[in-house]
């Protein structure tokens, strides 16, 4: 297939000339750069990149092609994917069922690749995310960069619209199941039975752009999971009878969901609330704070976070452009986690009412598995608040809680 010629073109008139390998046309953005060595297919698939253009920090990007395993959603969620250098047609692993190239043409993701990535990366590190596009016609630098300045602004969006499910549903497959899957080749909507389960758990799960992977961790632990829209009423989500309620990642700007924050506000010392992400955000919210926007945001599979209560540190899985304020929080809520990076908080908890949020990725799709411990730590705040209208809130048996 011949090469086309393509562009990158930021706000601040800086441009990168490179190769076309995915879609044809033009796409703006939001330009983040991700760190991971791996993980590019979760990335992404991970709706938490909508309207952002992922630059790739890992040089080598597509060497183990795509598979129909490892989709955090039904598909690619990036606007734009900004790579060093691609592998083409040549890949290998045995779970791969096409090319990386492939994936973004049948998508229509626009990509480019043979961009001297070690130079963008250092530009948004030194003078911040910003808005950019990505061309494949023949347009000036000029009028690319007019396009870019045009485009909305991260601050002051609100994008869980455009990656929330329509209805509810509910989700039953976990991890086990889902490596069953991948063994025996097969593929299923991601709904598949987890098997039988006595008296599980049941949450209510916020969807502002949940991944498969949070999801299938909540299997794991015995809960039974409904899915919800993101401006689910908290009427409507109590009616559900939830033994707890769960705040997903998404993207956007947090201070522009207000219905969300409203409905968390509603929804305090009803039931046990944890949040991640953007979830984690709006909590911060809800509960008084403030949040701001990061110069470059954090995204990546390497951030080390300091666990307040124990002193340990965790490597975490980050992808966010927001934080919240540990100034603005009131005296009743408690920083737990803390960046090594910048200082930044990575986690908080109510002092009295049962609610606890993270700012980073606990699922680890992609990412270490340090802070998995956390959905074992909700599943022991539902099981102690003890819900009215259930009788049991036991899990079902092999599911203990170390």
């Amino acid at each position: 297939m011949k090469r086309v010629d393509a562009m990158l073109v930021l706000e601040d008139g800086q441009s990168f000339r490179g190769r076309s390998f995915g879609a044809p046309g033009e796409r703006v953005g939001e330009v983040v750069f991700n760190t991971g060595m791996t993980g590019y297919q979760e990335i992404l698939s991970d709706p938490s990149y909508c309207g952002q253009l992922v630059v790739m920090t890992a040089p080598h990007i597509g060497n183990t092609g795509v598979n129909t395993f490892d989709f955090e959603s039904r598909r690619p969620q990036v606007s734009g994917f900004i790579v060093r250098a691609h592998s083409r047609e040549c890949y290998s692993s045995w779970r791969a069922s096409g090319s990386l190239e492939q994936l973004l043409r049948e998508h229509g993701i626009v990509a480019i690749t043979d961009v001297d990535t070690r130079a963008l990366t250092r530009h948004i590190r030194s003078a911040g995310a910003m808005r950019g596009i990505i061309s494949t016609e023949p347009v000036s630098v000029e009028a690319l960069r007019e396009k870019a300045c045009h485009s909305p602004q991260m601050e002051g969006l609100d994008l869980t619209g455009a990656v929330t499910c329509a209805q509810p549903y509910g989700w039953h497959e976990g991890s086990s199941e889902w490596r069953v899957r991948i063994r025996a080749g097969q593929v299923s909507d991601g709904q598949a039975s987890a098997g039988e389960m006595v008296r599980p758990l049941h949450v209510v799960a916020y969807d502002f752009g949940i991944k498969n992977t949070t999801l299938r961790r909540l299997v794991d632990h015995g809960c039974r999971v409904t899915v919800i829209p993101a401006k689910t009423t908290a009427a409507e989500a109590l009616a559900l009878q939830p033994d707890g309620i769960f705040y997903s990642n998404g993207p956007g700007d947090p201070a522009a969901a207000t219905y969300a924050v409203e409905t968390l506000r509603t929804l305090l010392g009803r039931v046990p609330i944890f949040g991640i992400c953007l979830g984690h955000q709006l909590m911060g919210l809800a509960l008084g704070g403030q949040t701001f926007k990061l110069p470059f945001g954090h995204h990546g599979i390497n951030h080390p976070v300091r666990y307040l209560v124990t002193g340990c540190v965790e490597i975490t899985s980050q992808n966010h452009g927001f934080a919240v304020d540990a100034e603005s929080l009131p005296s009743e809520v408690e920083v737990t986690h803390l960046n090594l990076n910048d200082g930044t908080v990575e986690g908080l908890r109510h002092r009295g009412l049962s609610c606890f949020s993270v700012q980073y990725h606990p699922e680890a799709g992609p990412g270490p598995h340090d802070t998995t411990y956390l959905f074992a730590e909700f599943v022991q705040e539902m099981r102690a608040a003890h819900a009215p209208w259930r009788s049991d809130t036991g899990c079902r048996d092999g599911c203990k809680v170390s």
